[in-house]
């Protein structure tokens, strides 16, 4: 009810502002060819001060803007890049100023003059009825040109930096997903699902609606019904070493009080115009507790994680004239990864295995990007958040996406709930990987002298 009356009040608003700004054009006879362009609409914008004809300028900017085409997008965002900067004019005589007299007032003008003109420009076209659903997609499509344009990277710069705090864990709630929620939501977590995928209304109704399974999302009050991220999770006895019987139509449940291991297998991430902006760490902390207390008995919280590079960097590394990660034995030994279906036939899919866990427990304590940080973006996510890289689990995940990304390998980590600010400063301090002593072991396997190598 609330939210339908500042609804209607908003619209009101706005209503009542686009009269009035369509009679002060009337009265400015050179108002209609000034405003044609995007770029100038945006200029009356910010000097506007009325925040009734504000909201419905803002309003007729965004609306115009999704009429855009890709080039006039681009240019756009050009515009946003060329002429919404820093008014440099303000920022030199704020330097000037404090430089004359240094203080907290001085310095705070140039922190306020030195912010760009479009993060004010962003603000007030968040006031417009459904700004933000509106913002959040033009920062995807933002996306989409970076590809090809660096000099547009201080406008994404911004998007981020606004997002962060409109996006703030205060302001998102925790909802969990079964079978009474709306079928408008459920539609989206069928889309949205990135890791394994729905195939249907009745495989997404086995993962949210049976007694050992759960899935929870996070909501923002201005996307009300759009999940910003969810999780799916499978109750059992054990810690799971595959994907395939937790996905299973034929799979026998367990009883909820039955379980003491709850298994994060699927967190997918459902807005492109968020990324950079982290959801998950909370996301995962707060399902634990949620669960928790449901369910008092469980004791470990662990991911079955897919290794999404795995399979690219091990055939970098197989095909370098010299690898740290493989000896020639066991680079011998993995050319049966060029077979079709090797993991189909024993005599290939045996000698396989050890030579391809060593390499993978390389790839996860040694392999580095260009940063310095591991080269696995998954493991970069949960090492992250505090957890510890607990297992490798071959041939894990059978389908044709696992077999193509990562030769079928999955990973256990573990969210011990004593140790994660412990591990969470370890990865941040030092980007040390906190494994367990069977991951630790595996590597020393390959050669006494490795060192961190980037990838």
């Amino acid at each position: 009810m609330n939210t339908s009356f500042f609804g209607e009040m908003l619209n009101s608003i706005t209503e009542r502002g686009r009269a009035l700004l369509d009679r002060t054009r009337d009265r400015r006879g050179n108002a209609a060819a000034r405003s044609e362009s995007l770029a100038e609409l945006c200029e009356e914008l910010l000097t506007g001060r009325g925040e009734a004809s504000g909201v419905a300028l803002a309003e007729e900017i965004l609306s115009k803007y999704a009429e855009l085409t890709i080039g006039p997008r681009i240019a756009f965002f050009e515009a946003l890049a060329n002429r919404f900067g820093p008014d440099r004019e303000k920022l030199d005589a704020a330097v000037a100023a404090w430089q004359a007299a240094p203080s907290d007032k001085t310095a705070a003008q140039i922190h306020a003059a030195a912010e760009a003109r479009r993060q004010e420009l962003l603000r007030r076209l968040n006031l417009a009825p459904g700004g933000t659903a509106v913002l959040v997609r033009m920062r995807e499509q933002l996306l989409d040109a970076l590809d090809h344009r660096e000099d547009l990277k201080a406008v994404d710069a911004d998007f981020v930096h606004l997002f962060s705090s409109w996006f703030n864990r205060g302001f998102l709630v925790l909802r969990r997903i079964d079978w009474a929620t709306p079928a408008m939501i459920l539609e989206k977590i069928i889309r949205y699902e990135a890791v394994h995928r729905i195939r249907s209304w009745e495989d997404l109704r086995r993962r949210i609606d049976s007694p050992d399974r759960r899935c929870y999302a996070f909501f923002h009050p201005a996307l009300l019904d759009e999940p910003l991220i969810f999780v799916e999770i499978a109750l059992s006895r054990e810690i799971p070493d595959a994907i395939a019987p937790i996905l299973s139509v034929q799979r026998d449940g367990i009883e909820p009080d039955k379980a003491t291991t709850a298994a994060f297998y699927s967190i997918s991430n459902c807005q492109r115009g968020l990324a950079g902006v982290s959801f998950g760490n909370f996301l995962i902390k707060q399902v634990v507790q949620e669960i928790s207390r449901e369910n008092p008995r469980l004791k470990i919280f662990v991911t079955l994680s897919p290794a999404p590079d795995f399979a690219r960097w091990l055939d970098r590394e197989r095909k370098a004239e010299s690898s740290q990660a493989l000896s020639p034995e066991d680079r011998t030994a993995l050319e049966g990864l060029d077979r079709q279906g090797w993991w189909q036939m024993p005599q290939l899919r045996e000698p396989m295995q050890e030579p391809l866990l060593r390499a993978a427990a390389y790839y996860y304590l040694r392999a580095k990007n260009r940063r310095g940080l591991p080269q696995d973006a998954v493991a970069r996510f949960h090492l992250g958040n505090g957890a510890r890289l607990e297992r490798l689990n071959w041939l894990a995940d059978g389908s044709d996406n696992g077999m193509t990304q990562s030769h079928g390998l999955m990973v256990n980590y573990l969210y011990d709930l004593d140790d994660i600010e412990k591990n969470h400063e370890a990865y941040a301090e030092g980007r040390r990987v906190v494994a367990s002593s069977a991951v630790r072991r595996l590597v020393r396997g390959v050669a006494a002298d490795l060192v961190p190598v980037a990838g």
